[in-house]
């Protein structure tokens, strides 16, 4: 695949906001790379070599603890890029960054990103502005993690992989929802049999489909409506 030769073009909403002729400047340090499921950016206090733009599916940043068990601290699509600690002096990344909705974006090696957003430059104020975004939901999270339901918080998560995704269908494992939710497999079985008798979605092996949007909206979290409005913000543009 060509990467887009417009920034008009371009399926990442930081990029494409950006001026034609800061674009053509860093477009010649964008590779277009395929992301399928389970693919791996990078580990705990792996040396930082590129940055990810995704075009099409969801990044998700994993804490993976001493035991092997893994929760979600942090969700990145379209609307901005990893991984986040670019932006710092460390150079290393401070949690596992995986794919779990299959997609597309375009990766730029570390130095000319880092040249890129020197100064007053337009991609150094979005880079910003989407930090500013991303560590609202982190802190969100944790906030959500403590007081809300199982069920309220599965109810965000699909909402927020339905803004990234095109149609209704969330291709996603059951291994991979318990580690968004912090439960077992079982209770995720549960919750996602409860929601598709309530005609909410339509759940198979490894699939997701959204049926009642505005249902899911309704059985969700604050947390979701506060979070999508901080990226809107960030980003300038609706999420879906």
């Amino acid at each position: 695949m060509t990467i887009p030769e417009h920034a008009a073009d371009c399926s990442n909403a930081l990029l494409s906001r950006l001026p034609e002729d800061e674009y053509r400047r860093i477009r010649p340090h964008l590779e277009w790379i395929p992301c399928p499921f389970k693919s791996s950016f990078y580990r705990r206090g792996q040396r930082i070599e590129f940055v990810h733009f995704p075009l099409s599916g969801e990044h998700s940043v994993l804490t993976i603890m001493e035991n092997g068990a893994a929760i979600e601290v942090g969700t990145i699509g379209f609307e901005g890029f990893s991984t986040i600690e670019a932006l710092t002096a460390s150079g290393e990344a401070l949690e596992d960054v995986t794919c779990q909705i299959p997609g597309e974006a375009l990766r730029m090696p570390i130095a000319p990103f880092l040249a890129a957003i020197e100064g007053k430059t337009a991609l150094r104020e979005m880079v910003y502005r989407y930090l500013y975004a991303y560590l609202a939901q982190v802190s969100q999270a944790v906030a959500c993690n403590r007081l809300h339901t199982t069920e309220e918080r599965f109810a965000k998560w699909l909402l927020m992989c339905h803004d990234r995704v095109d149609g209704d269908d969330i291709a996603i494992t059951q291994e991979f929802l318990g580690d968004m939710l912090g439960v077992h497999r079982p209770s995720v079985s549960l919750i996602a049999r409860g929601f598709q008798q309530l005609g909410l979605i339509r759940y198979t092996r490894g699939l997701v489909t959204v049926l009642d949007r505005a249902g899911l909206e309704e059985a969700s979290c604050e947390c979701y409506a506060v979070v999508r409005k901080r990226f809107e913000q960030a980003i300038g543009q609706p999420m879906a």
